[in-house]
């Protein structure tokens, strides 16, 4: 048996951008560069950080290798079923945290 969806939270930033770029399939390059844009370029990462956490990603069944019909050079990734599980619950979980601790933020703020 697997592991479960929440064993796997929390996510790195890492992953979890990861994670989130794998939306629709792409190749590494394309989720490096993905990853920087939709971080607005708070993350940024090489191909060493970027190919050993799709390799963890993979023996742990988040994310599989895609086919594509007109490119064989380069290997293309996807979320699996379980990815996209563990995607929505960290975003759930990052959202209740911001949520939850929103107004005392802003009261310390206001101090």
């Amino acid at each position: 048996m697997g592991k479960e969806p929440e064993a796997f939270l929390p996510l790195s930033q890492a992953t979890y951008y990861i994670l989130l770029s794998l939306r629709e399939v792409r190749h590494g390059y394309a989720i490096m560069q993905d990853v920087e844009e939709v971080s607005k370029g708070e993350v940024t990462m090489g191909p060493g950080t970027l190919y050993g956490a799709l390799s963890k990603l993979e023996k742990q069944k988040v994310v599989e290798k895609a086919q594509v019909q007109d490119d064989d050079r380069r290997k293309y990734y996807q979320l699996t079923e379980l990815g996209k599980e563990v995607l929505q619950l960290e975003y759930k979980r990052l959202k209740s945290l911001v949520e939850n601790s929103s107004e005392i933020i802003q009261q310390m703020e206001g101090n």
